[in-house]
């Protein structure tokens, strides 16, 4: 009964959490870029249950032979069942419940945008804009930019948006909004020139698992990846909405609702049952 209470515990717990992941999904699903959570759980190590009373129990310590039975005083045999015994008859495996073994990121493509405006970019397909922080270089799929009074792109936390060289990139002030263009490959041009003022350094990762989030909608690279040249382009006068579907979000935090209470119900029996056995069958002993 203990072990029931620990397996039906796990799970509450388990969905406790991952009801906070879709919580945060929703929270966020007005958030340009923003990758919503996936909380994916894992069952802890089952045990294989044998039946132990499959025997012969009318031996009475010695054969008609007059032979002393050695099984019948084997300190390691109960109810015919031995310790080194192999054969038992499996009847099924016990599971001993599940736990959140990782909050992965889904890098899907979220819908477009329109807006309009010069400095909102979106990229289509895989890619990060490459960002400096207090932090250090960090990634977003954010593309809500804007020229400061000093002509600096930065994004609407004040970081400065990076060039492939690593360096801000600086927009002369007196160019207006409407003689600017971005190309898919981020290069920036003004008043229609050949030559760009800047390239928006956009990068890539080959493996999911090279990025994490770091908050405020922002990703870090982990383990010493290096990123690559991104093989997505990036959109003008565009932003990515959030990959969260708000529908499908609140559907799964109803059935986890459901299997917190189905797991609470079985804490509650369970609890019972060890109360009855301690205050009534011990009484009747």
């Amino acid at each position: 009964m203990w072990r029931g209470l620990f397996t039906a515990a796990t799970g509450m717990i388990t969905e406790a959490r991952r009801t906070d992941v879709i919580a945060n999904n929703l929270a966020n699903a007005a958030t340009t870029g923003y990758k919503k959570d996936i909380a994916v759980h894992q069952e802890f190590e089952t045990v294989m249950l044998k039946r132990m009373y499959d025997h012969d129990d009318t031996g009475a310590g010695v054969q008609a032979n007059g032979i002393l039975d050695t099984d019948s005083v084997d300190v390691t045999k109960f109810k015919g069942f031995k310790v080194d015994q192999q054969d038992a008859p499996p009847i099924g495996e016990l599971g001993l419940g599940d736990y959140i073994a990782e909050i992965a990121v889904d890098h899907s493509q979220g819908a477009f945008e329109s807006t309009g405006n010069t400095f909102d970019l979106a990229i289509a397909g895989n890619g990060f804009f490459t960002v400096q922080t207090p932090q250090g270089i960090r990634y977003t799929r954010s593309g809500a930019f804007f020229r400061n009074q000093n002509g600096v792109l930065q994004d609407i936390r004040g970081y400065n948006v990076l060039d492939r060289a690593g360096n801000p990139i600086t927009i002369p002030a007196n160019i207006p909004d409407t003689r600017i263009t971005v190309s898919p490959d981020g290069s920036i041009y003004t008043n229609g020139e050949n030559q760009p003022v800047a390239q928006i350094q956009v990068v890539q990762f080959d493996n999911r698992l090279a990025v994490q989030k770091q908050g405020n909608n922002l990703f870090a690279a982990v383990n010493n990846a290096q990123p690559q040249q991104a093989t997505g382009e990036v959109m003008q006068g565009m932003l990515e909405r959030s990959n969260v579907e708000i529908v499908r979000e609140m559907v799964e935090l109803i059935h986890n609702h459901r299997l917190y209470e189905a797991n609470s119900k079985a804490v509650t029996t369970q609890d019972t049952m060890l109360d009855n056995s301690v205050n009534q069958l011990g009484r009747l002993g």
